[in-house]
């Protein structure tokens, strides 16, 4: 366990916002976690557990305790008829984790490829993209509760997982309002500021099957003429579709795709097609209607357009960029700015559509 004090965050977010965390803890090994709830007494202490940066915003200097998550590690847990269990440390990139997978020759995350940030914050959001979320292949995670340093295991069903949600989001119900059975990750128990997860495992199905249903992949079949596609393949089709649309934090700083896609009843939709015909929808399992959020905004004209030093991207109206300088203190973007930008295009869009954007990064 590492402790720093004044310590810059510039390049501990991929905004690139400049800022700096009061006390960061840098978490080599999972008992760096109980030690720090021990001599930190974080039990009485806000902390903020930062892993990659990819998905959040800093409005000012930090001032809980920053558990900078880098606890490291890939391995095959245990080799099952129907599964491969894999486990990662929770400070893993998480395309590093698809990538060695893919290389052992198990699939099932290739639709998840190139996503930034690290594995421990994959639970935390459900991250998910074309077709697959990492409900569908999560098997279980080890977290260490924050308030006693008390290591504790979930399951999926204890996780919550939920569209961009899980249970590691919610804060615990006050007492007497609800509190639910009181176990870690049963009904009704939040553990926002309270878990810190350390390592994750994945089930990667052996009876493998690929994900194709979103557009930009069929589209991929059609071009190169391949109808059945492997997991490499898939792979490298949205490593480039990714990198096609979404800039490199490390030349343009940003948080990836900014707002959740809303969801609307099949007659909310029915009703904004017929005053726009071509908007981009998707028809989900439970009969709702998911909206592609990045078309809302380009309709609203937000495409290119700038507040301050925060942008939006030209080639993908759901990602908002940082227009300064990311490695400079002065001439960076500042989360106001970037917040600023953000209610800005939500407003637009609820005038236009009656839809309430809701934004994907932890705003700090």
């Amino acid at each position: 366990m590492l402790v720093e004090k004044n310590a810059p965050l510039q390049n501990a977010n991929s905004f690139g916002i400049a800022a700096r965390a009061h006390t960061l803890v840098r978490l080599r090994e999972e008992g760096d976690v109980s030690r720090a709830v021990a001599e930190l007494r974080l039990d009485r202490t806000p902390f903020f557990v930062l892993g990659g940066g990819s998905n959040v915003v800093l409005t000012g200097d930090v001032k809980p305790v920053v558990l900078k998550m880098e606890i490291k590690g890939l391995r095959l847990l245990e080799a099952t008829p129907r599964a491969w269990i894999v486990e990662a440390g929770a400070g893993e990139l998480w395309h590093d984790l698809v990538a060695w997978t893919l290389a052992q020759g198990w699939p099932g995350l290739e639709n998840l490829a190139l996503i930034p940030g690290t594995v421990g914050a994959a639970p935390v959001q459900n991250i998910g993209a074309y077709g697959v979320e990492l409900q569908d292949r999560f098997h279980s995670l080890t977290a260490v509760d924050g308030l006693t340093g008390q290591a504790f295991e979930l399951d999926a069903a204890q996780c919550a997982f939920g569209y961009r949600d899980s249970v590691f989001k919610h804060a615990a119900p006050v007492a007497g309002e609800g509190a639910g059975e009181g176990a870690h990750g049963q009904r009704g128990m939040g553990l926002a500021g309270r878990a810190v997860i350390t390592r994750v495992r994945l089930a990667l199905p052996r009876a493998w099957r690929p994900a194709l249903e979103y557009l930009d992949l069929q589209k991929k079949c059609h071009e190169t003429g391949i109808a059945q596609p492997d997991a490499r393949q898939i792979f490298d089709w949205v490593c480039a579709i990714r990198s096609a649309k979404l800039p490199d934090p490390a030349v343009l700083g940003n948080a990836g795709s900014f707002f959740k896609n809303p969801t609307v009843t099949a007659e909310q939709c029915r009703d904004i097609i017929a005053r726009e015909p071509r908007i981009v929808h998707y028809p989900m399992a439970d009969g709702s209607i998911k909206l592609a959020a990045g078309w809302l905004i380009d309709a609203c004209g937000w495409r290119g357009k700038t507040v301050g030093r925060a942008g939006v991207y030209e080639k993908q109206a759901l990602v908002l960029v940082n227009r300064g300088d990311r490695h400079s203190e002065r001439r960076s973007v500042t989360g106001g700015e970037v917040m600023t930008l953000a209610r800005a295009i939500q407003t637009s869009v609820y005038e236009r559509f009656g839809i309430q954007l809701e934004p994907e990064p932890v705003v700090v």
